[in-house]
């Protein structure tokens, strides 16, 4: 990998800066948005390379969501789901070690149309489908598939978000256990992923140098999120969110 600050232009590192201001506001107001943000990192930057350059972008946010909801988290839940992730977070790692940047660009692609997909089919299930408790049988026995797709997901596209925040709102979590269970879940499993991208040459040097220039701008978007997060109309947001996943994950299937 030879990505570096040097290697992108005004308008790149423009687009890529908006972006780190999302990741900053999705960690601390609406969890999976960052979908937007893996997006224009894989537009703007060779796909395979963009997962390496965002990682360290999607931990500094994980910190800062951690700092703001670490009381909030549900460890029983989250300890059901780390061996499932484990083994998820594995295979993704054997995918990228002969995934070209062709397939790996196809493979977000589908990725975030798949979870678009996804999130519309569960806001049109009927309330009393989408929601049951945490402690409940059918939410243990989803651990297991969901944590392996969210394993997956988030090794090879850095994409876990959207299929964290599926699991959790049918385990019937509500905003802030939502936002402290994802925080802790995405800081753990998101520093676990570094040794495994090093090995793969996703991160480097020059791509950490790039981070240093985009880290910064993580943390006005995390103080927007956490001051509109009581505010914020979901609804409508989720559904900009949706529409520009799909126009992302189709600008990549296409490119």
């Amino acid at each position: 990998m030879d990505i570096s600050l040097m290697d992108v232009s005004l308008w790149e590192y423009t687009a890529l800066a908006a972006a780190a201001v999302l990741v900053g506001f999705s960690k601390t107001a609406v969890s999976g948005a960052n979908t937007v943000s893996l997006a224009v990192f894989a537009a703007v930057l060779p796909a395979r390379e963009s997962t390496g350059v965002l990682l360290p972008v999607l931990i500094a946010g994980d910190v800062l969501a951690v700092l703001t909801y670490r009381r909030h988290a549900h460890w029983p839940t989250l300890w059901r789901l780390f061996p499932a992730v484990a083994g998820g977070v594995v295979v993704g790692t054997v995918f990228l070690m002969w995934a070209d940047d062709a397939v790996v660009r196809t493979s977000i692609g589908a990725i975030l149309l798949l979870m678009a997909a996804v999130t519309l089919w569960r806001r049109r299930a009927p309330a009393d489908e989408a929601e049951e408790p945490a402690s409940s049988r059918g939410a243990r026995l989803k651990a297991p598939s969901y944590g392996v797709l969210g394993g997956f997901t988030t090794m090879v596209a850095n994409a876990g978000g959207p299929v964290m925040s599926m699991y959790l709102l049918s385990a019937g979590f509500r905003k802030l256990s939502f936002l402290g269970t994802s925080a802790w879940f995405f800081l753990i499993v998101n520093t676990s992923k570094v040794p495994f991208s090093v090995g793969l040459g996703l991160i480097d040097a020059h791509s950490l140098l790039l981070d240093a220039a985009l880290v910064l701008f993580v943390v006005p978007g995390a103080l927007i999120g956490r001051a509109v997060v009581h505010r914020i109309n979901q609804r409508l947001f989720e559904q900009l969110v949706i529409g520009a996943t799909v126009l992302g994950g189709l600008q990549l299937l296409l490119r």
